[in-house]
């Protein structure tokens, strides 16, 4: 059991999400880095699906009446646990009445909490996520209040060493300013030349419209040569749509699973990490690459990640 001491509407219990669920018009929910999520979850040696807390307002606090493993990770902010700073990235064990504390970050939006077994509310359609939008999962459906307390579930055998681990973020997330790769959507043919130029030179800024749903850029306006009314059609996290108004939107975790807006692009699965993690007045860039260089890197996180639950195991003690 954890007890919430402070926090916000937007910090809510999350984890991978509800996949295979589009075509009933659910939408996937869950994290919005997911890779952070992953990390945390490998740090205290949790299953894959397990669910944590994702902090996206600050100050949070939140106490452990018992011995538990945390892990943060995320966005760059200031933890302590009982007053002793945390390096980011890093797990270790809460002895019973400590306090995490995490303040505002530096660098980025969202900050992962994981727990020794998992955040063990119920599952609904397959996962623990909260839908903020819909009111449903995670902790009653709603964000986290003070004075909640979250129930966990059995933690693996062993502790973390005295000091507690760490671990590099994955690939690429060092390159603060590397392009986000997209796949041409089915719409791309219909806009001119001149406009798909410009999505790719130009950068965009993330407007203050931003949020678990989406998020609005600015920037030119992109302009298609054949105008025609589309029907609604099913629309995926990292959907890139321009509305009447030629600027882009990017569907994100909470996003509608349809929409009638053309789509030029979308952001392939192992860069919506950046998404989440994108603050109001950050300027993002785009580069198409092909279905093979997607899976690529795709795969490239994935093996990462694979070697870090091997070596995060063999750090974990009687």
């Amino acid at each position: 059991m954890i007890e919430i001491l402070s926090s916000g509407a937007l910090n809510s219990v999350q984890d991978r999400g509800r996949r295979g669920l589009l075509s009933s018009g659910v939408c996937r929910s869950g994290a919005m880095d997911i890779q952070a999520l992953d990390v945390a979850n490998a740090l205290v040696g949790n299953d894959r699906d397990a669910a944590a807390i994702e902090v996206a307002a600050f100050p949070f606090r939140l106490r452990f009446p018992d011995r538990a493993a945390v892990a943060v990770t995320g966005a760059i902010a200031g933890a302590r646990l009982a007053g002793r700073r945390l390096p980011p990235w890093w797990a270790t064990e809460a002895l019973a009445g400590d306090e995490l504390t995490i303040d505002p970050p530096t660098v980025g939006a969202r900050v992962y909490v994981a727990v020794g077994g998992g955040i063990d509310v119920p599952p609904l359609l397959g996962a623990r996520a909260t839908d903020l939008k819909s009111g449903y999962g995670g902790h009653e459906g709603r964000g986290l209040r003070r004075g909640d307390r979250l129930p966990l579930g059995p933690r693996s055998p062993g502790k973390l060493p005295d000091g507690g681990i760490g671990a590099l973020p994955p690939p690429g997330r060092d390159v603060a300013d590397r392009p986000l790769r997209v796949l041409p959507a089915a719409e791309w043919p219909e806009f001119s030349e001149a406009a798909r130029e410009l999505f790719v030179t130009e950068g965009w800024r993330v407007t203050a419209e931003a949020d678990r749903q989406g998020c609005r850029l600015d920037g030119p306006e992109l302009i298609r040569e054949r105008r025609r009314e589309l029907l609604s059609h099913g629309i995926v996290p990292g959907t890139v749509q321009v509305p009447p108004s030629g600027r882009p939107i990017i569907q994100l975790a909470e996003a509608n699973t349809c929409g009638g807006y053309p789509k030029i692009a979308t952001v392939i699965e192992a860069d919506l990490w950046r998404l989440g993690q994108a603050m109001p007045g950050d300027t993002l860039r785009f580069a198409v690459v092909s279905r093979d260089e997607a899976l690529a890197a795709l795969g490239e996180t994935a093996g990462w990640l694979d070697r870090l639950r091997s070596a995060a195991a063999l750090y974990r003690v009687p």
